[in-house]
């Protein structure tokens, strides 16, 4: 019979998991079943920290190994220069292949055409779905998380995408355990979302368990800014601030980035991981809730854009 004092000792094992660990291991197992499945899988990779947890998994999933993947980026022109700094070193350091799809170039081409509003990211899916199809990638992993917003809690880790790159969540397959449908018919392709589990505070938590440099605009930094729609932006070329709108120069840090148009910061302390760590423990509103103006077009704007076949 089970006693209190077996269980306990159970729980104590020095063999458990951690919940870091089990999240390791289930990104790392993702990242072997893609390998063993699909053909040509590539990696998102802007320099974020989520894309930047992912690729550290994979390197793990592989080590001494290289990774068996491209990455791919998009690259709206609006990118923070620290994030896509960062995103050349890394690819630099790990002998990686980076493709670029670049939302300038559509612009450039007549293809795509501005925002009154300057914002860019909704410009993203096209040039996106066309690298996906001209590369003929099968499988693309994404770090998003189901803790981010509501329209990406719906996904399943393996996410089915038809000939078009769109997304039909009554198509989503049921996940049993650790069991991945990866079939798809020719044209389609799958998102991978090895993070799905992961909270933002997770992720934090692994960045400082494994040591793993981010871009310092992570951190609490002076920056000047300006205040639009309750967020704070970085001035620049893509139209801020406007008549009206005063830049001040304060001490703030991201919690995500993306496009700089849409991309807010938030007043901050927190210099050091550790104090990023506490920051997010007490935070209430996702980072996405937060800082992300894209998100906030419409009570389904993430959920429109994920149809079109945006992450």
């Amino acid at each position: 019979m089970t006693t209190a004092a077996t269980v306990s000792e159970e729980t104590d094992s020095p063999y458990a998991l951690s919940h870091l660990d089990a999240l390791e291991s289930e990104a790392v197992h993702i990242f072997r079943e893609v390998a063993g499945e699909f053909e040509r899988p590539v990696i998102l990779f802007s320099g974020g920290k989520d894309s930047i947890v992912m690729l550290h998994l994979a390197l793990k999933a592989f080590r001494p190994a290289s990774v068996p993947f491209s990455l791919l980026h998009v690259d709206t022109g609006h990118n923070f220069p620290e994030v896509l700094d960062y995103r050349d070193r890394t690819v630099e350091r790990h002998g990686l292949r980076l493709h670029v799809a670049s939302v300038q170039d559509y612009i450039d081409r007549g293809v795509l055409k501005e925002r009154p509003d300057g914002t860019r990211n909704p410009l993203q899916t096209l040039p996106l779905t066309e690298k996906i199809q001209a590369e003929k990638f099968d499988a693309v992993f994404g770090g998003g998380r189901r803790d981010e917003e509501k329209a990406r809690a719906k996904e399943r880790v393996f996410s089915l995408r038809d000939e078009f790159s769109q997304w039909d969540p009554r198509r989503q397959r049921p996940e049993l355990w650790n069991l991945y449908n990866g079939r798809h018919a020719p044209g389609e392709h799958v998102r991978v979302f090895p993070l799905s589990n992961w909270t933002e505070l997770d992720v934090w938590q692994y960045i400082a368990r494994e040591g793993i440099e981010l871009p310092q605009i992570y951190y609490a930094h002076e920056r000047e800014v300006f205040s639009r729609s309750g967020m704070w932006l970085t001035a620049g070329e893509w139209g801020g601030p406007k008549d009206g709108e005063t830049v001040e120069k304060r001490l703030v840090r991201y919690r995500t980035v993306g496009d700089m148009s849409c991309t807010g910061a938030v007043d901050s302390e927190a210099d050091t991981i550790e104090k990023v760590i506490v920051e997010i423990a007490a935070s209430r509103l996702t980072e996405r809730g937060a800082t992300r103006a894209d998100d906030k077009m419409s009570e389904a704007a993430m959920e429109d854009r994920k149809r079109e076949g945006y992450f």
